[in-house]
């Protein structure tokens, strides 16, 4: 990342879309038009800290608009002990470029883990640095795809195995059971029904992996706020009763491509994982709906040269002690709970779910704060055709 001229800075705080021709009447754009196609958030600084320009792309990082972003300084987004000033200070010290690697960027209103930024000087603006975000969370989502994918092929491997073997020979010893039930001693019968419940138990457990089957439900538009506005009123009456549940809605969203009620399963999965972490806590709490429309998700569709738009974002956030690191890689493998009572099958579910219909989960977690979120496709984008 080379030093900025002093031009490009006089064009940087000119309104965006201003060109400048050349002698050779080449036409080429300024400098704040090219750094607002760049896909990642730019930032530049003054020396006092104040923030001189953003590019749409940084609006989206910080969750604020350019007009309030200008009125505001570095110090006003970020705590003072912050390693970005650190960065700042080498690079007004050393005029070089100076790159910071994983760092985490937070607020109440957006966090960040894994960030990289590279500072550089501005050449005839003495204090002026640019920054470069690079956030490495979409690369995240699309590495966690692919391992959703692999764990959703697995356990589809798994549910036509456990049908097939399973369940025939469990008809019959359920069968046995009740036979002995009624023929055997009373010191023996409770026995009897100890086998016969274990077998209906294990009956429904693989009756719920059925669930994993590879023909899924046809889709069609959904309105994605009735769909929640019905999963609240069930959470709140079950498995999320008594814990505050808070709508952060954007109104203006399209359809989403989907079948509502594996929506319906999916969403009330993810409160009542929410309301158990907030129950664990043994504090106050509280469960977070948001949705919003976001640009950028695009994944490859398989089998063609196409790639599919998720620009529909739901986000279950709650307040509860955040998920292990050790076991975040594997949320979505099946079996894997940290419930006494959980079968572990949840969250594998719903990862195929969303799956099969084209979709994305993402899973933020820290102490305080979990966040599941839904990359979801729009009518639009199927009926469309758009790429």
């Amino acid at each position: 990342m080379k030093s900025v001229s002093g031009r490009e800075v006089h064009s940087l705080q000119k309104a965006p879309g201003a060109v400048h021709r050349n002698e050779a009447e080449d036409r080429v754009p300024d400098a704040a038009l090219l750094l607002e196609t760049l896909p990642t958030p730019v930032v530049l600084v003054g020396q006092q800290d104040h923030i001189l320009f953003v590019n749409s792309e940084a609006e989206s990082f910080f969750a604020r608009s350019r007009s309030l972003l200008r009125q505001e300084k570095l110090s006003d987004l970020l705590p003072a002990d912050h390693p970005l000033f650190l960065l700042l200070h080498q690079v007004r010290q050393t005029g070089n470029t100076v790159t910071e690697h994983g760092v985490v960027i937070s607020s109440p209103r957006f966090h960040y883990d894994g960030v990289t930024v590279q500072g550089a000087a501005v050449a005839e603006f003495p204090g002026q640095v640019l920054l470069l975000i690079q956030n490495a969370s979409s690369t995240r989502v699309l590495d966690r795809q692919l391992a959703f994918r692999s764990a959703a092929r697995s356990v589809s491997g798994m549910a036509a195995i456990l049908a097939h073997e399973v369940k025939n020979p469990l008809s019959g010893i359920r069968g046995a059971a009740q036979l002995l039930e009624s023929s055997v001693a009373e010191n023996d019968r409770e026995l009897a029904v100890l086998i016969r419940d274990e077998a209906d138990r294990i009956r429904a457990l693989v009756d719920r992996m059925e669930m994993f089957s590879e023909n899924p439900e046809g889709r069609r538009p959904v309105n994605i706020h009735r769909v929640l506005e019905h999963v609240r009123a069930l959470a709140e009456n079950g498995v999320a009763k008594g814990i505050p549940i808070v709508e952060q809605y954007d109104p203006s969203l399209p359809p989403v491509w989907d079948n509502r009620d594996e929506l319906i399963q999916v969403l009330l999965n993810l409160i009542k994982n929410a309301a158990e972490a907030i129950l664990d806590t043994g504090k106050p709490g509280q469960i977070t709906l948001i949705t919003a429309y976001r640009q950028g998700l695009r994944l490859a569709v398989p089998g063609s040269d196409r790639r599919r738009h998720l620009p529909l974002l739901v986000t279950v956030r709650d307040t509860g002690p955040g998920i292990a690191e050790a076991i975040r890689p594997h949320l979505f493998e099946p079996f894997l709970t940290t419930k006494t009572s959980g079968s572990g099958l949840g969250l594998a579910l719903a990862g195929k779910i969303i799956n099969d219909h084209g979709g994305v989960i993402e899973v933020e977690s820290r102490p305080g704060c979990t966040e599941v979120s839904l990359h979801l496709p729009v009518v639009r984008d199927e009926a469309g055709g758009m790429s």
